[in-house]
């Protein structure tokens, strides 16, 4: 993608007349709009419904038929998807999925961006947001090169990483399908699922000033992060102050929940005067894996649990209880049995290290 001249020049003249937001959006894309949909359509070969299509699941507005409002590069983009689907004889909902994917993942990184740009412009000229987006805003065309050379690195480094990780898990798979229960079928993908999350977060932030929010925020974020990607974990999403995260056995998942407990229960920044407390789950199960989430019985069981672990405790189930044990490196303690929304009665262990 092209790049333009930097707008953020010393020249006076150029900060007195700052560029309209279609100048700023022209600068970013690279490129000046100059098709309607129909000539996008035609150039590229494809039904108009497939432009439409692909606009959507980029979560973007469809333009009026006879808008000039797609560039060259729209139609590279759907040229080259367009003949990937056939020489791969992908079908609708999975041409949709893929650009979908790249749609909800450019949108959430597009504003994470922007909004840590924000916050470093705000603090470093003790100026007020609104202020420091419109500086942020205006010097973006300058950035687009070095921020779209990071994506896509991490893109492949990502992309290698999952394939070498399939290609280690199922290299002794034998038979295909065939061979597999029906649980195994239709939960293909034996994890340990988790969650943290703060304890009574709402009622401990909020009386905080806006800075202090957001500081308390990062440093949850970073740190939980950190801590499940250091101990072989992956994170799945982030649901308001929870995190929902998987690892590949379920020893190193009791690893990841124990070190988080251990973190915060060491380094729990303080909140109205009371150290910050979380609360972890984990359960070993299979789970199906779409949209980059995972969906299955033990997500919705260890989403349960967390919600009713005590502070600074690890609840598991018996299946993880039994999962555990060949390792001979926790200890577990039952607890009573306790009534959840959808699941009735659950019986929840508490996880530790041996000698602990």
């Amino acid at each position: 993608m092209g790049v333009a001249a930097n707008p953020n020049t010393e020249d006076d003249t150029a900060h007195s007349q700052p560029l309209s937001p279609r100048d700023i959006a022209q600068a970013i894309v690279g490129q000046a709009p100059s098709l309607n949909a129909a000539e996008l359509a035609a150039e590229t070969g494809v039904d108009q419904s497939f432009v439409d299509n692909y606009w959507h699941a980029l979560g973007l507005p469809v333009e009026a038929p006879d808008l000039v409002g797609f560039t060259e590069l729209d139609a590279q983009a759907i040229a080259e998807i367009s003949a990937a689907a056939c020489a791969h004889q992908w079908d609708e909902p999975t041409v949709s999925t893929l650009v979908r994917s790249v749609g909800h993942t450019m949108d959430r990184l597009a504003l994470w961006q922007i909004e840590a740009l924000v916050d470093h412009v705000a603090r470093q000229n003790d100026i007020p947001g609104s202020a420091a987006r419109l500086e942020v805003v205006r010097n973006l065309p300058a950035l687009v090169h070095v921020l779209q050379t990071q994506v896509v690195h991490a893109w492949r480094l990502q992309f290698a990483a999952w394939a070498q990780r399939y290609s280690v898990e199922f290299s002794d798979t034998r038979g295909g399908a065939a061979q597999l229960d029906a649980s195994e079928v239709e939960l293909p993908l034996p994890r340990a699922v988790g969650f943290i999350d703060i304890v009574q977060f709402t009622e401990r932030t909020t009386h905080l000033r806006a800075s202090e929010l957001a500081d308390l925020v990062q440093t949850f974020e970073s740190v939980t992060r950190n801590l499940i990607t250091a101990n072989g974990g992956r994170v799945v999403k982030t649901i308001g102050d929870a995190f929902l995260f998987i690892a590949d056995d379920a020893r190193e998942g009791a690893n990841i929940a124990l070190a988080l407990r251990d973190y915060w229960s060491a380094h729990g920044t303080a909140v109205s005067d009371e150290p910050m407390a979380v609360r972890i789950s984990l359960v070993w199960g299979r789970v199906l894996s779409r949209f980059g989430d995972v969906f299955g019985p033990s997500v919705n069981l260890a989403s349960r649990l967390v919600s009713i672990a005590q502070p600074g405790r690890v609840y598991i189930d018996e299946a993880t209880v039994t999962a555990l044990r060949p390792f001979g490196k926790f200890t577990t303690v039952r607890h009573e049995p306790k009534s959840v929304t959808g699941l009735g009665l659950i019986t929840p262990w508490e996880l530790d290290r041996t000698g602990a």
